[in-house]
């Protein structure tokens, strides 16, 4: 009985009240940010030859190259690509110590962090 209930029941619904769905702007700041932080992030790195920041730095562009839009594409003077190498390049430069290590006798600047030995008298 109920489904011959729901049968006879009409369709109150008016068509030409329906108001089809209009998609919200996107917000231009977070990606904004996010190519900010992806093009700082590798500067950091070869400033600081910090490896963690370096490969913070490849994750962020790499994402920021994924997360790219059509209109970020236009807007934006630099690819994303360009990022990610850059990133890439950073990288390779905080381990290259590693394989090219610095000459015999040249001192790091505070490399020690034991007291000054005192001077003879």
């Amino acid at each position: 009985m109920a489904s011959k209930a729901t049968k006879e029941l009409k369709d109150m619904r008016r068509a030409d009240l329906i108001i089809p769905y209009q998609e919200p702007p996107p917000k231009g700041d977070s990606t904004e940010f996010q190519s900010t932080v992806s093009s700082t992030l590798p500067m950091a790195a070869i400033f600081m030859r910090n490896k963690y920041v370096g490969w913070a730095a490849v994750v962020f562009s790499i994402q920021s190259w994924l997360g790219e839009s059509k209109e970020t594409r236009q807007n934006t003077s630099t690819p994303g690509y360009f990022s990610v190498g850059m990133s890439l390049m950073a990288l390779i430069v905080t381990y290259l110590p590693m394989f090219l290590p610095p000459p015999p006798g040249t001192q790091r600047v505070g490399g020690t962090t034991g007291a000054v030995p005192p001077a003879p008298a």
